[in-house]
């Protein structure tokens, strides 16, 4: 995943275009992140928002009119479907440390295999939700923040606490 050139192009990206002004103050600092992004993510999509300071490696798919929030991570295998805006500080995690075995301290068990994230077209994720390894969240959700989400998310589901859960589908009054 991380060739040479990608890594170069990431070193660049974090000295540079990271530090970029919102795009209010400097209208090309949009732009600017996204072409960066574009050459580093596995696929990007047209008008794709790359906030100030995000980080995220080349297993990152992101789809048309999607973003990725201010200081958010995206480490590993993430799928970001199309028109979804996500708010500043928003975690995936795509690994977890092994802790099965009592024998051997955690902290040299290694880690688990790492399993994707894909979050689909039309959510809305607020500020600071954790997303764990493996999880899907369909179409149409919205993800209050502070959430943790460890299970996937039926699509259009309304999901809001630790852990997340649906507390109302979109379509219901």
């Amino acid at each position: 995943m991380w060739t040479l050139k990608k890594k170069i192009v990431y070193f660049l990206y974090k000295l540079t275009a990271a530090w970029l002004p919102i795009s209010p103050h400097f209208p090309p600092a949009k732009k600017l992140r996204a072409f960066w992004a574009k050459c580093i993510v596995k696929e990007c999509g047209k008008n794709v928002n790359i906030e100030r300071f995000a980080s995220f490696t080349p297993g990152l798919s992101i789809g048309d009119n999607s973003g990725v929030g201010i200081r958010s991570e995206m480490n590993g295998v993430v799928s970001i479907g199309r028109d979804v805006m996500m708010g500043p500080e928003v975690v995936v995690y795509t690994t977890r440390h092994k802790h099965d075995r009592t024998d051997i301290s955690m902290m040299f068990q290694g880690m688990d295999t790492p399993a994707p994230v894909t979050i689909g077209n039309d959510v809305w994720i607020g500020r600071r939700v954790i997303i764990l390894p493996g999880v899907t969240i369909g179409d149409g959700c919205v993800i209050g923040a502070g959430a943790v989400v460890a299970k996937d998310l039926p699509p259009y589901s309304i999901a809001v606490g630790v852990p997340a859960k649906v507390v109302k589908r979109r379509n219901e009054e």
